[in-house]
């Protein structure tokens, strides 16, 4: 169920939300500072700067105010060499009832402790703290995700899990809704998380409305499986973990497990778990099961074999065991998956190769939609809860 959406039915998968959460009366919701750096890209930048700053009250959209926050000193240069200049100071922050960091120009260092303490009073004093993308990066900073769900792009979750081991990151969702903190994957999810926010304030209508003007979808189904790709972050490439995740993509059409990778690795299980976890943002089955389910969705796309033989050179022990994983990260089925892909990208299939080579990941919101399924309800994220 959707915060603050009691008569609504479970929010669509790719998003996790927790209880409504009341923001006190001197912190107004609909008052909504967005904190900008030098250094972060315009384009996310400016997705709450339109989702929250423009008056689309004809449209049926309620009205938010808007503050520019600077986050530092002067102006704040972003992408192509543009200058942004903001009307605010840190210290605007002390009136909004929302703030929201959009994006952070580093996942490795910090910004300024003024910074992070105006955010760690924002939310002392109850306001409702948003972090888009790499802007996430910011909330860990100031230790506003420590023992709490997050997620954010899934190029930056290793990352975001070994730097910040407290955080319970989740590299499969969208966004993260836990009540008084919330958190989006990248640039379209902001998207899906601003209006996530509208939904929760003013209803699905007033969501929609947005939606309708933005031209977009008013819900996604699904979370970021499918777009992740094979790709080690450069931090991952430094771990000695690193070789037995390189040895797990190079066999994936062996029938290995955990214990396999544990032993290569000379550690107990219980160790590996929890290394794997800190290295990668997900546990090691959970790794394992969508890296298979990723090497099936790239031969569906680029092979003529069969779901069958998909499923033997995926290292799946049936092809049942392929269709219900398929099913449950991408929601469809690998034979609808690969119609619905090549009635999308119409080339002559009968000159396709028929070896397991990688094909190139797209970027994000390129990939094809599976056909419409039938939503099935996300687990619920509660407050210290494990992701």
């Amino acid at each position: 169920m959707a915060s603050g959406e009691p008569s609504q039915a479970a929010a669509a998968p790719g998003t996790v939300d927790a209880a409504p959460w009341k923001i006190p009366r001197r912190r107004r919701k609909e008052v909504v500072a967005v904190l900008l750096f030098r250094g972060g890209p315009i384009l996310e930048s400016s997705i709450p700067l339109s989702v929250f700053g423009i008056d689309r009250q004809d449209a049926g959209v309620p009205r938010y105010r808007l503050l520019v926050v600077a986050g530092e000193d002067g102006p704040l240069q972003t992408t192509g060499g543009l200058e942004l200049v903001a009307p605010h100071r840190l210290d605007a922050i002390s009136r909004a009832g929302t703030v929201v960091v959009p994006a952070w120009r580093s996942i490795t260092s910090p910004p300024s402790e003024e910074a992070l303490d105006a955010l760690r009073k924002a939310h002392e004093e109850g306001a409702r703290i948003v972090g888009l993308g790499t802007g996430v990066f910011v909330l860990a900073a100031a230790g506003l995700l420590d023992g709490r769900p997050a997620t954010t792009h899934w190029m930056y979750a290793p990352t975001l899990a070994k730097r910040y081991p407290s955080v319970h990151v989740d590299p499969r969702e969208l966004f993260v809704d836990d009540g008084d903190i919330l958190t989006s994957a990248g640039t379209a999810a902001g998207i899906d998380l601003c209006l996530h926010i509208i939904r929760t304030d003013h209803g699905s209508e007033a969501a929609g409305a947005l939606a309708r003007r933005l031209v977009v979808p008013a819900r996604r189904t699904g979370g970021q499986e499918r777009y992740l790709d094979r790709a080690l972050p450069d931090e991952i490439g430094a771990d000695p973990l690193a070789e037995v995740v390189a040895w797990a993509l190079e066999h994936l059409h062996e029938r290995f497990d955990v214990e396999t990778l544990a032993a290569r690795a000379y550690l107990s299980r219980r160790t590996f778990d929890r290394r794997f976890r800190e290295l990668t943002g997900s546990a090691p089955l959970q790794w394992l099961t969508t890296q298979r389910v990723l090497q099936a969705q790239r031969l569906l796309e680029t092979s003529e074999f069969s779901v069958d033989e998909i499923a033997e050179r995926c290292g799946f022990r049936t092809p049942t065991a392929l269709r219900g994983h398929f099913r449950r990260q991408l929601g469809s089925s690998p034979a609808a998956y690969r119609d619905a892909y090549r009635a999308r990208n119409p080339v002559d299939f009968g000159a396709l190769h028929t070896s397991p080579g990688p094909s190139p990941a797209p970027d994000d919101d390129e990939w094809p939609a599976p056909p419409p399924t039938t939503p099935i309800a996300p687990h619920r994220a509660q407050r210290g809860a494990g992701a």
